[in-house]
Order: structure tokens, then C-alpha cells, then sequence
């Protein structure tokens, strides 16, 4: 459950995993901005504020150590961190 190669697509719409055991997931930026653990968006979730974030693209991305990636959005919420596994889960979900 490790990724092997990670790319944002041209329109930096979607995060491309390729993924060690040959699966390649398609991931949304809207989608990977929904489901973001940082303290905000827990927060809004908890409180039940919904918000659309399918004009969100990705701007940048950075590796964090060995085991996760974090994301800088359009909207500028930069402070959600994607470890391996929950990246997976949320690929997964967007299957």
C-alpha cells in the first residue's frame, strides 16, 4: 500500500497513484479537499457545515518523510496531510 509514483494531472483536477501492488488510481481534488483531517475541516464536518469544493484544484504537493504527501489546494488550505494509507482508503472510495 505504498505509491510508487504520484503525479497531479494537467488540470490539476485529479492526483494519479500508481500504487505496489499495480493499481493505478484517479483521485479528485474536490474530493481529497472533502475528506482533508486538518483540525478545520473536522471541524466543519462535526458541525455539519457542507461546502463544494469541486472547483478546488491542486496547486503543489509535497512528500512528508516516507509516509505521506501533503496537498496545497486553490481555495489555500495547505494543511492536510494524506498518509499512505488513508490515501488508499480514500482512492478506494472513489473507485
Amino acid at each position: 500500500m505504498i505509491p510508487l509514483e504520484l503525479k497531479v494531472t494537467a488540470s490539476r483536477r485529479l492526483l494519479s497513484v500508481t500504487w505496489d501492488d499495480g493499481a493505478v488510481s484517479l483521485i479528485p481534488a474536490s474530493m481529497l479537499r472533502a475528506r482533508s483531517r486538518a483540525a478545520q475541516q473536522v471541524r466543519a464536518d462535526i458541525e455539519g457545515y457542507e461546502h463544494s469544493f469541486e472547483t478546488v484544484t491542486v496547486t503543489s504537493a509535497e512528500a512528508i518523510g516516507s509516509y505521506a504527501i501533503r496537498l496545497v489546494f486553490s481555495d489555500g488550505h495547505d494543511r492536510g496531510i494524506y498518509p499512505w494509507s488513508y490515501l488508499r482508503e480514500i482512492a478506494d472510495s472513489a473507485a
